[in-house]
């Protein structure tokens, strides 16, 4: 059977879109002056930024063919592609967690500011910590579908 028509095709979707947040999407939001170009930032933090991007991106690139090329052993591979992004997304979540730790910050002055979301009370919301929650349920929508034939 081809991996169009195995019972995957909705996972492998969920799971690609998942994928592009963290191997395509860090390239656009952190290649520019708000991170890897920032003068502000010390030249080591613009390297570390810039090593992490390339490594999503190499991630990224290997979680699409697991999720995509066709061969032996498909579900364990959508299993594996799953697990590289639930990598990435929770050490977000984690460093977002510990923050008080380290002196962490979800912005800066010279970055992506929060923005006002204005259901209810109007609450400020970070624009990293939206997309990755929005993106991550992706991946678990995308994981529990795995082998469950709705594709």
């Amino acid at each position: 059977m081809d991996i169009v028509h195995d019972g995957n095709l909705a996972a492998r979707i969920l799971l690609t879109l998942a994928t592009i947040g963290y191997g395509v999407i860090t390239v656009k939001a952190d290649f520019n002056r708000t991170h890897a170009a920032n003068p502000a930032w010390t030249p080591p933090a613009r390297f570390h930024v810039v090593w992490q991007i390339l490594s999503y991106v190499g991630f990224g690139l290997i979680a699409l063919a697991l999720i995509w090329v066709p061969g032996p052993y498909a579900v364990e591979r959508l299993y594996l592609a799953s697990a590289l992004a639930a990598v990435v997304y929770g050490a977000f979540f984690l460093a977002l967690a510990t923050m008080s730790i380290y002196g962490g910050c979800t912005y800066d002055d010279n970055g992506y500011q929060p923005f006002t979301l204005n259901i209810g009370r109007p609450r400020l919301m970070d624009l990293n910590v939206s997309v990755f929650s929005v993106i991550s349920l992706l991946l678990i929508a995308g994981t529990v579908l795995i082998s469950r034939g709705v594709g």
